[in-house]
C-alpha cells in the first residue's frame, strides 16, 4: 500500500485571498487538510498545499504527492536543482519567485521519498476535485483544518 498526498491550491484574485487543500490518502484511510492565507498567489497556495502535505508526516515515508500544479511539477522537475546551485537565482540572475515557499519544500521533501504525480486539473479526478474544494472551503470559511 502506499501514501498519496492530492494537493491543490486556489485564489479569489491573483493575487487575493488563497486557499490549499490537502486529501492524504492511504488504502482505506484519508485525512483532508486546508488553510487559507488573506493576501496570495494562487502558485504560493499550490506550493503551501505540498508542503503542509509533507509537514505532516510523523517519520520518513515514501509518499506520491499528485498536483494539477504545472508550476510546482516544472520547479520540481526541472527547475530547482539548478536554482539551488545558482544561489536560488533564475537563468537570468533574478532572484527565484517564492523562494522561501521552494526552500520550505525542499526542506520538507529531505527526509521524504517523494515521488511526483501530474493529473489535469478540473477534469473529473476523484481526488484532485477534493483538493479544490478544500482549498476553496477554506478561503470561503476563512478557516484551517490540520
Amino acid at each position: 500500500m502506499k501514501l498519496f498526498a492530492y494537493t491543490d491550491g486556489a485564489c479569489k484574485g491573483n493575487p487575493g485571498i488563497g486557499g490549499w487543500g490537502v486529501l492524504m490518502h492511504y488504502g482505506d484511510l484519508k485525512k483532508e487538510m486546508y488553510g487559507f492565507l488573506e493576501n496570495t498567489t494562487n502558485n504560493q497556495m499550490e506550493l503551501t498545499a505540498v508542503i503542509r502535505a509533507l509537514e505532516s508526516l510523523k517519520r520518513p515515508t515514501d509518499i506520491t504527492v499528485v498536483t494539477d500544479s504545472q508550476y510546482v511539477m516544472k520547479g520540481i522537475q526541472q527547475w530547482m536543482h539548478t536554482w539551488k546551485k545558482n544561489g536560488w537565482k533564475t537563468a537570468n540572475k533574478q532572484p527565484v519567485k517564492n523562494q522561501e515557499l521552494w526552500k520550505a519544500l525542499d526542506i520538507a521533501m529531505s527526509s521524504h521519498n517523494v515521488s511526483w504525480e501530474w493529473v489535469k486539473g478540473h477534469a473529473g479526478h476523484p481526488e484532485n476535485e477534493r483538493a479544490d474544494s478544500l482549498a476553496n472551503i477554506a478561503i470561503e470559511t476563512q478557516s484551517f483544518q490540520q
